[in-house]
């Protein structure tokens, strides 16, 4: 069974910096490309940012690049999203994703864990 378990959201304020983390089991993690993804209350998933299942090829969505991370740690099983200079508008529950897709115009996953909700306010 895919678990993936999220930690390291918290309450920060404008242009802080938090580090999430994924430890994920059930499946073989180095032979996936994994993926951060959000939902802000009241609206749909957003993909945020993936990675290739070696870490050598990255990806961000417009709205946090150059302020944020992705990396993996292939033998902890662990993938990680640092987010910095952190806007009220990243204010949302940020998810671990495995097999995550387009369709229809939303953002589909077929795997992801209960999340962690990161709160960005004065």
């Amino acid at each position: 069974e895919v678990q993936l378990v999220e930690s390291g959201g918290g309450l920060v304020q404008p242009g802080g910096s938090l580090r999430l983390s994924c430890a994920a089991s059930g499946f073989t993690f180095r032979n996936n490309a994994m993926s951060w993804v959000r939902q802000a209350p009241g609206k749909g998933l957003e993909w945020v940012s993936g990675i290739s299942s070696g870490g050598g090829i990255t990806y961000y969505a417009d709205s946090v690049k150059g302020r944020s991370t992705i990396s993996r740690d292939n033998a902890k099983n662990t993938l990680y999203l640092q987010l910095n200079s952190l806007k009220t508008e990243d204010t949302a529950m940020y998810y671990c994703a495995r097999d995550v897709f387009r369709l229809g115009g939303r953002w589909i996953s077929n795997y992801r864990g209960q999340g962690t909700q990161v709160t960005v306010s004065p």
